[in-house]
């Protein structure tokens, strides 16, 4: 074992080389990188050889694993690496946020119980990070929860904005305004739109920032209906980044209580629909479950029509369709309710006018089915039976795909 304190990064790798030749060599060696990325390409090649041709040259059985938080980073240094690393790696992880099957899972581990439109609640503020639900005490309300964590003076997560970039990204300004840009348009931008926004000019940088954020899951790439990847409409579904925005900066020093008030507000319910359509663009595969269409091929996009004003014809926007390959489209309406959801006559002309503006507009010659997804099962009145073709809630967004 050496004891003299290496000088080089070289020099650590050859003892650390030197260390995992003296171990058994029958077993299986797995070797656990963290938090290096701040290295060069060049320091952690070298590294990653000599750890792998020490052992291999004899046929030891060796693994080496490494783990970061920025996908970008590894991405360039790991995954897309040229030169000595290339095509060294065996196996990717992308390890994604908890879904609410995954979040209702750990929270009962924890010995926290909520009902399940308790953990959408939670899940519409924190996400499933984590690191964030480990936060979560025991035997409180959902408004308990949240403004403990976010409006309290010592809240885990009250600065957690201005921390989360930075750790995660080099030149995080760029990331931030891009999000900030984002936070202001719920329904999402298309790219022209997003770089004036974000005020990033370079059209480089902006791009790259803007792949970096898509990459990390931050940002949600969906193609409008019927048209091309350039037209792509970026949306913001990181839940906590978009509660921030929304609800804590600007009450950040009115403590606890807040969000107990917040929370009664009519900017809530404006909110919570929009938090829950990114919800339910996360969970596509629960939905698609519920659907019984698990093993057919979808793309999912969303639509926007401005209308025709000289002809007397009204606009329309859809931000969640499934269009399948088996001749079918669902067009889903996302309603965030605590009670039961009811359809009137009013409503229900909505839908019905909105079904043939899509097939008129697009041209489709599919089948299109309007398709509820509610917190609570809607009333089963006329209207829904006249417009409604498939419903889902909230219980199918838990269920393990």
């Amino acid at each position: 074992m050496e004891t003299t304190k290496p000088t080089t990064w070289n020099e650590a790798f050859r003892y650390l080389a030197k260390y995992l030749q003296s171990l058994d060599k029958k077993k299986n060696m797995l070797s656990l990188l963290m938090n290096f990325h701040g290295w060069t390409y060049t320091n952690l090649a070298c590294l990653l050889l000599n750890i792998s041709e020490s052992r291999s040259i004899k046929n030891e059985p060796h693994r080496i694993g490494s783990v970061g938080s920025s996908n970008s980073w590894m991405n360039k240094k790991l995954l897309k690496a040229k030169g000595g690393l290339y095509n060294r790696v065996t196996r990717r992880i992308f390890l994604s946020p908890f879904n609410l099957f995954e979040t209702d899972l750990f929270l009962k581990s924890r010995n926290i119980n909520l009902s399940q439109a308790q953990v959408i609640e939670l899940y519409m503020a924190l996400g499933g990070i984590p690191h964030y639900l480990k936060e979560v005490g025991r035997g409180q309300s959902v408004p308990q929860i949240i403004d403990a964590l976010c409006f309290d003076e010592m809240g885990a997560l009250k600065g957690e904005f201005n921390l989360l970039y930075p750790s995660i990204f080099n030149k995080a300004e760029n990331h931030m305004a891009i999000i900030a840009a984002l936070a202001g348009k719920p329904n999402g931008m298309v790219r022209a739109d997003l770089m004036k926004s974000s005020d990033l000019s370079d059209g480089g940088v902006f791009t790259r920032t803007k792949d970096e954020l898509v990459e990390a899951g931050f940002i949600y790439e969906i193609n409008p209906f019927g048209r091309k990847k350039r037209d792509s409409i970026y949306k913001l579904v990181d839940m906590y980044s978009l509660f921030y925005f929304k609800f804590i900066k600007n009450n950040n020093n009115k403590g606890k209580g807040t969000w107990q008030k917040l929370s009664e507000s009519p900017s809530y319910k404006a909110w919570s629909g929009y938090a829950y359509e990114n919800i339910c663009l996360l969970h596509i595969d629960q939905i698609k479950l519920a659907l019984g269409i698990s093993g057919v091929y979808t793309d999912t996009s969303s639509w926007k029509s401005l209308g025709d004003k000289e002809n007397d014809i009204d606009g329309g926007q859809i931000d969640l369709i499934i269009d399948r390959n088996d001749q079918v489209i669902n067009l889903c309406e996302v309603k965030f309710t605590k009670e039961e959801f009811t359809i009137n006559k009013t409503y229900a002309a909505v839908l019905r006018k909105r079904r043939a503006l899509f097939k008129n507009t697009t041209g489709t010659k599919k089948n299109i089915f309007n398709t509820l997804i509610t917190t609570y099962a809607a009333h089963k009145n006329e209207y829904y039976l006249e417009e409604i073709d498939a419903e889902i809630t909230m219980e199918a967004l838990f269920r393990n795909p």
